[in-house]
């Protein structure tokens, strides 16, 4: 089974048909035009001739592979009485490297390349319909663009060019090129969606939830890691605290973190009493759950600069071994002193670093000491356990209970064995046997006679055989 084939042909499925729909909505507003015609071509034909020089005539296998297809809505306006005018082109593409996907003559299959500077400009130019039109062109690859693609500045007149990857979270990445596709450009070629972008990104804070237990999570790095943005990382952790009433958000520091607060209080906690509502009135436990709250975000906040300071750790160890790989290829004895100050300075910046990192990983552990023995004292005053008499009282009842449960189930087998003893007497026994005479007898009669005879000369004795000795007297002649 060809399984790049079968990828390539399931993301040109969805990104032609979310093409289709993300188009419908811009119609009129992004997408400039009252009269709309859809075209929809590939390159079945080219595809076709490429299996044909390879010697390949499945037609099952065809229909296997992905065809580069693509997606064109025409915008008009009326012009004049009888004619219009074209006012903009969308295009939504398919580039894929075609003859990859078929099956190699020899040698294993391998993992198709991703697409080029040349090749990506010459399919552009291909799709463009007119230069003096308007064009919005979103290309997918199904296996991705270099970096030379990607960092490319085409300024094609006239065209607001978008690269679309998709992701292996299920995700899409898009990459303007150039100055002519802006934002609104990028949204109309960001397939994903709102509601599938907070989907996501309440799973991956589900993924990540041992970390609000310890620190928090921070918007910034998440839209970062899912490739989204921030304000939807916002939004999705605004519906998660008010969903989960231990969650919360702080936006100190111009970062929004969420983080877990304080537990809830339960049921049983809720239903109380005229006085035990007066008497939380005048007690301190509001005071106690701020306090909780307090602290873990603080224990958030301390987290996440702990967490930037070891990225910029990681960073200032890399270029470390850069300077000392430098300092090893370098033949002057001028540019090695230079390159070894460089590097013993940089190493002290790393210590402190370091020691900084340190002294937050020991208020980290006070605070969350802090928080665990808080969090314990909250969690014994919500339990509201029996007290001791209570407890008594009721082993003493569960302890009755069984006794007389206990007593019912054998005076209850006493009785089924009596009833037993009654069912058994001779003179049912007897009258067992005559029900079962008439039966035996039917039987008898519907047996066949062969049948019957067998069981006669089974029943009749046979005749013993003569002894030797009478056999050979009888056999000798009388004497005369």
């Amino acid at each position: 089974m060809n399984e790049f084939a079968a990828r390539a042909l399931r993301i040109e499925a969805d990104f032609l048909t979310r093409a289709e729909a993300s188009f419908a909505k811009a119609k009129g507003r992004l997408l400039r035009g009252t009269h709309w015609h859809t075209a929809r071509t590939d390159e079945t034909d080219r595809l076709r001739t490429l299996m044909v020089d390879r010697g390949l005539y499945d037609r099952e296998e065809l229909r296997k592979l992905p065809r580069n297809g693509r997606l064109v809505l025409h915008g008009y306006d009326p012009y004049w009485f009888f004619w219009r005018r074209r006012t903009g082109v969308a295009v939504a593409s398919i580039l894929a490297p075609l003859d990859e996907y078929l099956a190699p003559k020899d040698g294993p299959r391998a993992a198709p390349r991703s697409i080029g500077l040349v090749e990506l400009v010459d399919h552009v130019k291909r799709l463009i319909v007119d230069e003096k039109t308007p064009h919005v062109i979103g290309v997918c690859s199904p296996t991705g663009f270099t970096e030379e693609a990607k960092n490319a500045r085409l300024d094609l007149p006239n065209i607001s060019l978008v690269l679309i990857e998709p992701r292996d979270d299920g995700g899409w990445t898009t990459i303007p090129v150039g100055d002519s596709a802006d934002a609104r450009i990028c949204r109309l070629f960001d397939l994903e969606g709102e509601a599938r972008q907070l989907t996501r990104i309440r799973q991956r804070i589900q993924e990540r939830s041992g970390e609000l237990l310890t620190g928090g999570l921070s918007a910034t790095s998440l839209a970062e890691e899912l490739r989204v943005p921030r304000r939807m990382v916002e939004r999705a952790m605004e519906q998660m605290a008010a969903a989960d009433p231990e969650m919360r958000l702080s936006g100190r520091l111009g970062e929004v973190l969420l983080f877990r607060g304080a537990p809830v209080a339960t049921e049983e906690k809720a239903q109380m009493s005229m006085i035990d509502r007066i008497r939380r009135l005048f007690s301190s436990e509001g005071d106690e759950i701020k306090k909780l709250n307090a602290l873990s975000e603080r224990r958030a906040l301390l987290a996440q600069r702990r967490d930037r300071i070891y990225n910029d750790i990681a960073k200032m160890e890399k270029r470390e071994a850069d300077l000392l790989e430098q300092g090893k290829a370098a033949t002057s004895q001028v540019v090695r002193k230079r390159l070894a100050a460089q590097l013993a300075q940089h190493r002290r910046d790393i210590a402190r670093q370091n020691t900084t990192a340190s002294m937050l990983n020991q208020q980290i552990n006070i605070v969350s000491t802090h928080i665990h023995n808080l969090t314990l004292i909250q969690q014994g005053e919500l339990a509201r356990l029996p007290d001791t008499e209570e407890l008594t009282q009721d082993a003493v009842r569960a302890e009755e209970l069984l006794e007389a449960l206990r007593a019912d189930a054998e005076l209850v087998g006493s009785l089924e064995t009596g009833i037993a003893d009654t069912m058994t007497s001779e003179e049912e026994l007897a009258i067992l046997k005559e029900f079962e005479q008439p039966a035996e007898a039917a039987r008898a009669e519907k047996a066949p006679p062969q049948a019957v005879t067998a069981a006669r000369e089974d029943k009749e004795p046979l005749p013993e055989p003569a002894s030797p000795e009478a056999d050979s007297k009888r056999s000798e002649p009388e004497a005369t």
